[in-house]
């Protein structure tokens, strides 16, 4: 089978690139695959973060690139109907257009309407709408989806948000597979060591970008209902201004046991962070599905989070964790008890989740979703 991958890809950064990306090396084991990347993904000046692209002292991240063909640009309508003639010219049976944010349906929409009639299109959904939403989103969602024929979704809670805004829509639910690039669990006493981090205590790990929907604000006041034997790493780059959450640490009775590492985590650091982490904790105020928790099951390590979205449905369902209230208190309680019921447990559940969550059971059933459409 021919595949066509339209997504963001390396030098861009971020969860969307590594998820394309892990896809791309499953589907090509059996398929000829070929990936149709930007040239362009968001104006500079839209862009929150310090850079969109992988820097030099992030190498890490580039060690498993695929080839591309960079050639969409999210601002410029020319560059639609060029990256619909270079799809139209590979001629894919299964055109696959990652989709996370209406930003991007305008550009989507066009390039899908040219070739609904020449291939099949599957949107793989990982948000229907953004977490952060506008009142734009829904319809120019709808925009894009009116010119695809299905839909592979990766949680329950973007299955309701799709069937709410186009309810007769087909769709294959397979949950988010594991990230598998970033490296083998090391020593955590080695890696505490490296981070500067008490291996006597117990390690709670937040990790990825900072946004507000994400609570980190709530964890940080966790912290003051924890006693000493708990410690905190914030790892990943804030999208805006850090400057509210630097107040609530240095207001915090546990500042001192609190370590920051306010930027942009490289792939060949992720190892040395999960393996000093006893704990990830994702105290989200809102969400869908969170791609910071496969990072965990291949690592290993037991997860709090809130009861948001499908957080709960993947952890409380799994036994991978203890899901919690979105409250401070809640949070710190729910710390509490994932330690005292012995992490061990939450462990050998992780390890039962690893077996299903391999890339290849996701590609396959992408590729078997495929051949029941149209």
């Amino acid at each position: 089978m021919k595949i066509a991958l339209l997504s963001t890809f390396y030098p861009f950064r971020g969860g969307i690139a590594q998820f394309s990306m892990s896809l791309y090396w499953a589907l090509a084991k059996e398929h000829e695959v070929k990936v149709f990347s930007f040239s362009r993904l968001y104006p500079e000046f839209l862009f929150p973060g310090k850079t969109q692209f992988v820097e030099r002292s992030e190498e890490g991240d580039e060690k498993e690139t695929v080839p591309s063909e960079r050639i969409l640009d999210s601002i410029n309508p020319f560059s639609y109907e060029k990256t619909a003639k270079s799809i139209d010219n590979y001629q894919p049976n299964v055109l696959v257009v990652a989709y996370w944010m209406s930003f991007f349906a305008p550009a989507y929409g066009h390039i899908a309407r040219k070739l609904q009639n020449k291939t099949c299109i599957i949107a793989l959904v990982h948000n229907v709408v953004p977490h952060e939403p506008k009142f734009y989103d829904k319809p120019l969602s709808k925009l894009f989806f009116n010119q695809v024929n299905g839909f592979m979704i990766l949680s329950e809670s973007v299955k309701n948000d799709l069937l709410s805004l186009y309810p007769h829509a087909k769709y294959c639910l397979q949950p988010h597979p594991l990230y598998n690039h970033f490296g083998e669990k090391q020593d955590r006493k080695a890696a505490c060591e490296i981070l500067h981090l008490n291996p006597d205590r117990k390690i709670l790990l937040f990790f990825g970008l900072i946004r507000e929907y994400k609570g980190l604000d709530l964890l940080i006041q966790s912290m003051s209902f924890l006693d000493d034997s708990y410690q905190l790493l914030i790892a990943g780059e804030s999208y805006g201004n850090f400057e509210k959450y630097r107040q609530l640490i240095e207001a915090s009775p546990a500042k001192n046991r609190i370590q920051v590492r306010n930027q942009y985590i490289a792939d060949e650091e992720v190892s040395v962070l999960f393996s000093a982490a006893d704990a990830l904790v994702l105290p989200y105020k809102s969400a869908t599905q969170s791609g910071v928790i496969p990072v965990a099951y291949h690592f290993e390590v037991p997860i709090v989070a809130t009861d948001v979205g499908s957080l709960k449905n993947t952890v409380e369902t799994d036994g991978t964790g203890i899901v919690v209230y979105p409250d401070a208190e809640n949070i710190a309680e729910g710390i509490r008890q994932l330690f005292s019921n012995h992490t061990k447990k939450f462990i050998e559940h992780i390890r039962i989740e690893k077996k299903k969550l391999s890339w290849e059971v996701f590609a396959q059933a992408l590729v078997d979703f495929s051949g029941k459409l149209k």
